[in-house]
């Protein structure tokens, strides 16, 4: 709660704002009833007063993680692993794993396209449902970002655009995530 710079109160609320579902665990010197209080009511998914138990913290992000996932399974949010030909594409933690096991980094607009060709897979996506899918709050997009994005996603995934093997293009239709994918 005492941060240099910013009141971590207001820091936990726009976290909030921003990602609902994020999980904040507030650890702080201010382990008065009030302030744990006021902190859970500010958004806070837990209270944690110092000083503490190792193991006690390690417990309550578990515990919190937990009903995360709880939550997200109720509700029918998709499951954050999803598998493919080998690759494990992780929602939650922004990963892409290679069959190899090597970890590929993802820019914002690679995540997101990846995203939608999961949850779309063996359906035909328009360039203009892509850029729907894909696009920034408040950002600007144009046919040509989703084609250079697809370029880069293809590369990462070692994908040919003369024989594709997971993205293919249809011309005059749009994409197809040619691929099975599994959670």
């Amino acid at each position: 709660l005492m941060l240099p710079d910013e009141d971590g109160l207001s820091l936990c609320q726009w976290s909030k704002r921003q990602r609902p579902a994020l999980p904040v665990i507030m650890l702080t010197a201010q382990g008065d009833p009030l302030s744990r209080v006021l902190g859970l009511e500010m958004g806070a998914d837990d209270y944690l007063g110092k000083p503490f138990e190792p193991r006690e913290l390690v417990a309550r992000i578990r515990a919190t993680l937990r009903r995360g996932q709880a939550v997200s399974a109720a509700i029918g949010a998709p499951a954050a692993d999803v598998r493919f030909e080998g690759w494990t594409f992780d929602r939650v933690r922004r990963h892409l794993v290679s069959p190899d096991g090597t970890l590929v980094m993802l820019s914002t607009a690679e995540f997101r396209l990846l995203a939608a060709f999961v949850n779309h897979a063996g359906r035909v996506l328009t360039r203009d449902r892509l850029l729907d899918l894909t696009r920034a709050p408040g950002g600007e997009s144009n046919d040509r970002s989703i084609d250079l994005a697809v370029s880069r996603l293809r590369g990462k995934l070692g994908d040919s655009p003369r024989e594709p093997r997971f993205i293919r293009t249809l011309r005059g239709e749009g994409y197809l995530f040619n691929v099975k994918v599994s959670t």
